[in-house]
């Protein structure tokens, strides 16, 4: 077989002992936040590893230390282990039972509000923005909305901006739509083009689309509802507390709160604060 019809190969990672392997982890860790103040030393261990391995292996390297070198003299290749930290799987209408929650208890009392601010934190390829979009619009009140999208990757919000997302994931999208009470006909907030489905421009027109890093960026406004799902179960206790309580002094009095199927306020300091609006979708208002 020829050189050029080969599968390209991918560098065979060493095997190293724990001791050793969690000492060249932290190192790295410790270089990044130094070097370009992003601060990973709180993210879950185990999901952490992976994710390091996987960009040694993007990286067409082989060792922790080969990356480590690298990493620090190469601003490119930060970005792109953050955009490989940052990037978490996700769909459109993502839990449908939350959004029609959302919907059905959450909505009707921002629709007396004058105006209404959401912070969609950690929002990674951007599907959950215009489920958003699509679902304030269809209740009328989009236009009285200003929904903040944030990641911590430069590349993960250029990818969200887009709006434009593969065409086969669109019967996915649809019945996810259809279940969280959605009224229209789905393909009606897109066109197909080619392979890809290209969401309408008029869903961000009330978006702003920003990078900020929950864990050593401030809080930046005062919100009425806040979603930050599927993110946190990134991060360890440490840090899930330190986020919460970022959350909670950018969140207003009476403001909404959801979070992912897999992460709770239960035993959080600040659970005293808010109140359940459903406990089965995680979706919290804020009391005190």
């Amino acid at each position: 077989m020829s050189g050029s019809s080969r599968k390209r190969e991918l560098p065979v990672a060493r095997l190293q002992a724990p001791e050793s392997e969690k000492l060249e982890i932290d190192l790295l860790l410790e270089g990044v936040f130094r070097c370009y103040g992003f601060d990973f030393r709180n993210y879950a261990p185990a999901s952490l590893k992976r994710r390091i391995w996987q960009a040694i292996r993007e990286e067409n390297l082989t060792t922790i230390a080969a990356f480590h070198e690298k990493i620090l003299r190469d601003q490119a290749c930060m970005e792109r282990f953050a955009f490989t930290l940052a990037i978490n799987v996700t769909s459109m209408f993502r839990d449908p039972s939350f959004y029609r929650v959302f919907r059905e208890r959450v909505v009707p009392r921002l629709r007396t509000y004058p105006f209404v601010r959401i912070w969609l934190a950690g929002c990674s390829s951007g599907e959950e923005v215009y489920s958003m979009a699509i679902l304030l619009d269809e209740e009328g009140i989009y236009e009285r909305c200003r929904i903040y999208a944030t990641d911590m990757s430069q590349e993960v919000i250029s990818r969200a901006r887009t709006g434009i997302y593969a065409l086969a994931r669109m019967k996915e999208y649809t019945i996810n739509y259809q279940q969280a009470g959605g009224s229209c006909s789905f393909s009606d907030y897109y066109t197909a083009r080619y392979e890809k489905a290209v969401f309408r421009q008029g869903l961000k027109k009330n978006v702003v689309f920003a990078v900020h890093n929950l864990v050593t960026d401030a809080s930046f406004n005062e919100f009425n509802v806040i979603f930050c799902r599927n993110v946190m179960i990134y991060f360890n206790r440490t840090l899930q507390e330190h986020v919460y309580g970022l959350f909670h002094e950018s969140l207003s009095t009476f403001g909404y709160l959801g979070l992912g199927s897999k992460e709770s306020l239960v035993f959080d300091p600040w659970a005293s604060c808010y109140e359940a609006v459903d406990d089965r979708e995680q979706l919290y208002r804020r009391v005190r």
